[in-house]
């Protein structure tokens, strides 16, 4: 399977779709202490994460399967992705 897959500095693309938030002043504290310099490796000077999510989008540009949850420790499952990803490669 060949696919696109997005990395979106700066959280552009998250933004537009509400997939943003900034994190609290205590966790920013535990990542700094941790070397964790998320305002560099965003390269925009903040402290925004992306929510995770999972956004399957077919050639035609139909989006076939969503999954977002702000609770960063319920992540989409690679399989599950990939089983998508299967059923769509196998459709007429």
């Amino acid at each position: 399977m060949t696919y696109e897959v997005l990395r979106d500095l700066g959280n552009r693309v998250a933004e537009q779709y509400g997939l943003v938030f900034t994190l609290p002043e205590a966790l920013q504290a535990i990542y700094t202490k941790f070397g964790i310099d998320l305002p560099s490796g965003n390269g925009d000077g903040t402290w925004r994460l992306p929510i995770p999510a999972r956004f399957v989008i077919d050639r035609a540009g139909i989006i076939r399967a969503v999954d977002a949850d702000p609770d960063y420790t319920r992540r989409p499952e690679p399989a599950q992705t990939v089983a998508i990803l299967r059923r769509l490669s196998a459709a007429p």
